[in-house]
């Protein structure tokens, strides 16, 4: 049985501890957080407190906290030589406080409180600095159903920048995309097979044969009347930056004589 410490009420903290709690083989001995007003609800199930001074010894300490807090946070607890594991993904691991051993476990998802998280679907990466912690990491990770990898800091990052790409600035895209239609009475609804599709896609072929649309075939009569179309210079910017770096990918060039038309 491992026991297990969370540190933090955020939405990663939160499905942290749903999974452990299914989990066979761990147990959540006590959840911090400096506010208990957010972790109320779970008091009737697991030690709550809002004191570091009063964590109880564990396998595991997991600081599921913002990138900010991970380093302070971490010179706060008042024991040494125990497992302090951080959840960030552009956190170094070196900036957890020495005096502890040090590790990451960076699950590779878009985390929000009122969606369910299937573990078995999200790949967890791992990085610890000493070699025997790996493995009991790993346990923990595999316990939750989740496929592991090993991965350094620098990897993470890289994993970390391209998921906002992926995630965060594709969802951007999703709600201007709804604004859009909103705005000429159009549904959305009629959208989110194409989304699926897309991501559907990417899951058997590379992103870059994926692609289709008017930037890559070079289609500057479209995206002349979609310019048009956009009534906000911030939108026709983001049209503008994307189509160019599409037609940079794949060697289609019309937009760029249609930017010294401008």
């Amino acid at each position: 049985m491992i026991s297990v410490s969370i540190l933090g009420a955020g939405n990663v903290a939160t499905h942290l501890y749903k999974a452990f709690e299914k989990a066979e083989n761990i147990t959540v001995n006590q959840w911090y957080n400096r506010s208990l007003r957010a972790i109320t609800s779970y008091k009737t199930k697991v030690d709550i407190t809002d004191d570091l001074n009063t964590l109880r010894e564990s396998d595991i300490y997991i600081l599921a906290v913002s990138d900010d807090a991970v380093a302070e946070l971490s010179t706060q607890l008042p024991f040494e030589n125990r497992l302090v594991l951080h959840t960030s993904g552009s956190v170094n691991v070196h900036d957890l406080d020495k005096k502890n051993r040090r590790g990451v476990l960076y699950p590779i998802q878009s985390f929000s409180k009122t969606s369910e998280i299937d573990f078995s679907q999200v790949p967890v990466c791992i990085e610890t600095l000493h070699k025997p912690d790996y493995h009991l990491v790993k346990q923990l990770a595999v316990s939750m159903g989740s496929p592991t990898k090993k991965v350094n800091s620098d990897q993470r990052r890289s994993l970390h920048l391209a998921a906002v790409f992926v995630n965060n600035f594709t969802n951007q895209l999703y709600r201007i995309g709804h604004e859009i239609t909103e705005a000429h009475g159009a549904e959305f609804e009629l959208l989110k097979p194409l989304i699926l599709e897309t991501a559907k896609k990417v899951q058997t072929v590379s992103p870059y044969m994926a692609q289709t649309g008017p930037a890559k075939r070079g289609d500057a009569k479209t995206i002349k009347s979609h310019l048009k179309q956009l009534n906000k210079k911030q939108y026709r910017e983001i049209y503008k930056l994307l189509t160019s770096s599409i037609q940079e990918t794949h060697g289609s060039g019309p937009f760029r004589q249609l930017h010294s038309e401008e």
